[in-house]
């Protein structure tokens, strides 16, 4: 019941204006009573007659004040609605994910790892995917399709889980990168196709350039999002890998944020840099917030008519007033 009361809305609010008459009308009804009333002096106590019913029957006003009330509420129109938003087409995003796996990622300014918040913030991001077609590319010194455009989602979770360091030879090959996500979307049917682009250095493998494949992402009307990790300054990063141990030192954060925005500029895309876990969470989120507002959506909307229980009770308080009137208020006199 206060979830209806809570959600009404009135078609024709301007006839609420109309209750502000009740109040005033009470005000001169009473003062009318005042003037009229008289003082009747007896002898003693029992020549007033005792109680009658009669002598309530001017209050019975208020049926009739409450009815006018009901009815002024009934004039508005007071509904509820539901609303249901379609999709147009469902054909939803087609969406790929490159990821950079070289030995750099695994620095450890984002907890616990670069690599690893990045998984986690990404899985967050595919959890909240409806009916979104997801891919996975992963690259360092060359790259590779993890997982084609799929909407098992767990798939791709598991291929992100998998993901490390030493699946492909070192280096960060942006150009190869983004070129084998343009790849696997190049033939998509999508409305709207998406690359999400993260690296944490420079381009210093590959044999495409990053000019070459973001022209080829343009040409086929990929929207490129691209995230640089690390934060400014200098961070505790692998400089030698000795078997399962690793060996970190302090080392400067290099991260190519012209390149990254000139990728995320030429494809009408936006670039955005992630120096710690909560920044990468919010890009994420803002990505989200970005493609879901491009998506057409049809709204059905459904009213709930809900005058009629305040037409019927202004004409049950009405009938009272008359009935009781003439009934058990009916005047002696």
């Amino acid at each position: 019941m206060l979830t209806w009361l809570t959600n009404m809305e009135f078609a024709d609010p301007l006839w609420l204006w109309a209750l502000l008459l009740l109040p005033l009308t009470a005000v001169i009804k009473i003062v009318r009573w005042k003037k009229q009333s008289g003082v009747m002096t007896y002898s003693n106590v029992s020549g007033a007659g005792g109680f009658s019913w009669a002598q309530l029957r001017p209050h019975l006003f208020w049926l009739g004040w409450a009815a006018m009330g009901c009815w002024i509420v009934a004039f508005a129109r007071p509904h509820t609605r539901d609303v249901n938003a379609e999709r147009k087409g469902m054909d939803g995003i087609d969406i790929v994910l490159a990821t950079d796996i070289s030995a750099s990622m695994l620095a450890k300014d984002l907890k616990p790892s670069r690599l690893e918040a990045l998984k986690k913030v990404a899985i967050d991001f595919i959890d909240n995917r409806e009916s979104d077609r997801i891919g996975l590319v992963a690259y360092a010194g060359e790259a590779f399709t993890a997982t084609p455009l799929t909407t098992d989602y767990e798939v791709v979770k598991s291929s992100l889980n998998d993901l490390n360091y030493d699946l492909l030879k070192g280096g960060t090959a942006i150009g190869t990168g983004l070129a084998t996500a343009v790849n696997r979307l190049k033939d998509s049917k999508a409305k709207s196709k998406v690359i999400i682009l993260m690296t944490d250095g420079e381009n210093n493998a590959g044999n495409i350039t990053p000019t070459a494949a973001t022209q080829m992402a343009r040409e086929t009307g990929i929207r490129v999002y691209t995230i640089g990790l690390g934060t400014k300054g200098f961070a505790p990063t692998p400089v030698n890998i000795v078997g399962n141990r690793i060996i970190y030192r302090n080392v400067q954060v290099n991260i190519d944020e012209d390149l990254l925005k000139d990728i995320a500029n030429k494809t009408n895309g936006e670039y955005f840099r992630a120096k710690d876990e909560e920044e990468l969470q919010a890009i994420y989120e803002k990505i989200d917030q970005l493609e879901k507002s491009k998506i057409e959506e049809i709204k059905f909307v459904n009213y709930n008519e809900h005058f009629y229980p305040w037409a019927l009770a202004g004409l049950l308080l009405l009938a009272a007033e008359h009935l009781f009137k003439n009934t058990l208020f009916r005047s002696v006199i």
